[in-house]
């Protein structure tokens, strides 16, 4: 692969595809809003089309510049319309290699590769993207990827750098269970919502609000039942989407790194090095709780990133609470999966209760006053606000376990994280007024993860634990 090599046609489409995106919303404005009555006017036509060409022609220019090579252990890029860029990346310094298959390149047999350096210039970015080449491209620079990371560790163990064991492959089963349960309704109807927005001087109000007062009038169980089937219909979407993302899901450990390959239309390979793991957090939402399920995320300073969770990668998606210990041992043997947690004082449930009580009690009296007779429906947070008050305490504790400390805490999920000492960035305590006449104290432990950093924060725990934990921090800064 030392002669230049261009990225498949298929790129200046992507590339064009990815301008007009990016435009969608302004070439609609100037479309639908910058004329008269009487339709497109001339000017609006063409800046239209001069926009479409402008971006088809640069987008084949963009792909005509491109190329790329290996050579002397060096991937070579070099790139530009005006100014003729290179960059050069020994592969002495490639974190990962990611692969994914949109629709556009799964035809064609090709493959979009992400390259993920340490101490790349932005956090978010990969440090190069080859858009559309051929598989067998991209296997060959992994080959040579791994040939070169592994060739001392294979002199000295006599190891395979091929050899591999699958870690976890998701069931149909836990397909199904996955997205049933992932919650995702919520943002189906935000993003319809969203979307709808943009256009809100095309939407007609003023005939909505008086077709829906009549609706009213019909009674609420004509409501219930619409209101039902739109969360019922927001719910088959969340959950075709999520079988369509993780179908496949399969997580493979090949000497030091961990490859998660999943997705039916669009496939993507993640690489994560188990040497960038910082931490290891246990999620388990209301709905998987109740059945001993949970997912479990790896806290990586570097490696794959994935443009919804910038900060942390998703290892195993639903699993057994009791299974974790079993299946990340022996991966991860430095970690204690299975400790004995101190919870927080029964002293301190009243704070958990007056800070979960605020906010729904201000909304009680607003709706009181202004609202009625339907604000007394408000009077329903306060049972509600008081249980989960409960559960924040009930859930928040701590574990030290020589070199590892692990929080738990709830948030909207119940959160548990286990931190190596030497990869904690920061531990700071403090408690106010009121917390030190109770002899209570809070935490924060914060390691470094993607775009900044992660960690814990557990509130209103026993004074002296809080300094113990402190204590044991602060021997290691010294």
């Amino acid at each position: 692969m030392s002669e230049p090599r261009r990225l498949h046609p298929v790129a200046a489409v992507i590339s064009f595809l990815k301008s007009l995106k990016e435009a969608i919303l302004p070439l609609v404005l100037i479309l639908f809003f910058g004329g008269n009555d009487s339709g497109f006017g001339i000017w609006q036509v063409a800046v239209f089309t001069v926009f479409i060409l402008f971006s088809l022609i640069s987008g084949i220019l963009s792909w005509f510049r491109f190329t790329y090579r290996v050579e002397d252990g060096e991937l070579r890029i070099e790139s530009g319309l005006f100014v003729k860029k290179k960059r050069y990346i020994p592969f002495e310094r490639i974190q990962s290699l990611d692969f994914s298959e949109g629709l556009l390149q799964r035809p064609f047999e090709l493959v979009k590769v992400k390259i993920e350096t340490a101490g790349s210039s932005s956090p978010t970015e990969a440090e190069a993207v080859l858009t559309a080449i051929k598989k067998s491209d991209a296997l060959a620079i992994q080959e040579i990827l791994t040939s070169i990371k592994y060739h001392e560790k294979s002199e000295v163990n006599e190891a395979d750098p091929h050899e591999q064991e699958v870690v976890y492959k998701m069931t149909p089963a836990q397909l199904i269970l996955l997205a049933s349960t992932s919650g995702g309704a919520g943002v189906v109807i935000s993003g319809a919502i969203a979307f709808i927005l943009q256009f809100d001087e095309l939407i007609p109000y003023d005939f909505l609000v008086k077709e829906f007062q009549g609706l009213i009038a019909n009674g609420i169980l004509f409501i219930s039942i619409l209101v039902f089937l739109v969360l019922l219909f927001a719910w088959v979407i969340a959950i075709v989407g999520t079988i369509l993302k993780y179908a496949g899901y399969t997580v493979v450990k090949k000497e030091d790194d961990l490859i998660i390959s999943r997705g039916l239309l669009e496939k993507r390979q993640l690489t994560v090095p188990l040497n960038r793991i910082q931490g290891i957090m246990v999620s388990e939402n209301m709905v998987r709780q109740p059945f001993g399920l949970c997912s479990v995320y790896l806290e990586s300073a570097g490696g794959s990133l994935e443009k919804d969770a910038l900060s942390k990668t998703l290892l195993l998606p639903i699993i057994k609470k009791r299974e974790v210990e079993d299946l990340l041992t022996p991966l991860l043997s430095d970690y204690q999966f299975a400790p004995k947690m101190v919870r927080a004082p029964k002293r301190a449930l009243r704070r958990y209760l007056l800070r979960g009580m605020i906010i729904p009690i201000i909304i009680i009296l607003v709706s009181l006053i202004f609202f009625r007779p339907w604000g007394y429906l408000s009077l329903l947070l306060l049972p509600l606000s008081a249980f989960w008050a409960y559960l924040k305490h009930k859930d928040a504790g701590w574990n030290l376990n020589e070199q590892q400390l692990t929080l738990t805490y709830r948030r909207i999920d119940k959160n548990t994280i286990f931190m190596r000492k030497n990869k904690i960035q920061s531990l700071s305590m403090w408690n106010s007024y009121f917390q030190d006449k109770q002899s209570l104290a809070s935490i924060e432990a914060s390691i470094v993860s993607g775009i900044g950093g992660s960690g814990g924060t557990v509130i209103d725990l026993e004074a002296k634990d809080v300094k113990e934990i402190y204590n044991w921090y602060q021997y290691k800064s010294e």
